[in-house]
């Protein structure tokens, strides 16, 4: 149904598409075009920022791009190891709930499992987001104690306008 491959240079223009329709969607944001183009092609030239994994699907001869997700590292001295963080989740809505995040976490799963670097796999999601949160309950994940804190120096909050 869908083949998984890491992201190419050349799938930049799909990625940052799929990018800006997530971000519409997920949380009524308009992305600066040209600072995601830039962000996406910085991690498609180096492996050490992350990686984006791609799932295609056949359209009559042609292959297309229909979900994605980019992985990011955090080290963990309480475990001596590598968290994968799965970030930038995206599946045309087209092709959802046919298995595309599925396979693309498959994906993710299997080569954390066979790197012994890597500790676990992580992901953060919006509270409210209650179908990507049923999604990723399905594929094993769980919520843990923790919360996500930040201070965004690029995109201002939804909720607070104001820079201290």
């Amino acid at each position: 149904m869908v083949r998984i491959r890491p992201a190419k240079r050349g799938d930049a223009n799909a990625l940052v598409a799929l990018s800006l329709a997530m971000a519409r969607e997920t949380e009524g944001r308009r992305l600066d075009e040209t600072r995601l183009h830039k962000g996406i092609r910085a991690v498609l030239s180096d492996p050490r920022l992350g990686s984006f994994i791609i799932a295609e699907a056949r359209e009559g001869s042609r292959r297309r791009i229909v979900g994605q997700l980019m992985l990011t590292y955090e080290w963990s001295d309480w475990r001596n190891g590598i968290f994968l963080w799965v970030q930038s989740v995206y599946v045309d809505p087209a092709w959802r709930r046919q298995g595309v995040y599925r396979a693309l976490y498959r994906h993710v799963l299997e080569r954390a499992r066979r790197d012994p670097a890597t500790c676990g796999i992580r992901l953060y999601v919006a509270r409210d987001n209650r179908t990507a949160r049923t999604v990723y309950r399905r594929v094993g994940l769980s919520s843990t104690r923790y919360i996500v804190y930040e201070r965004d120096f690029v995109l201002e909050s939804p909720t607070d306008h104001r820079r201290t």
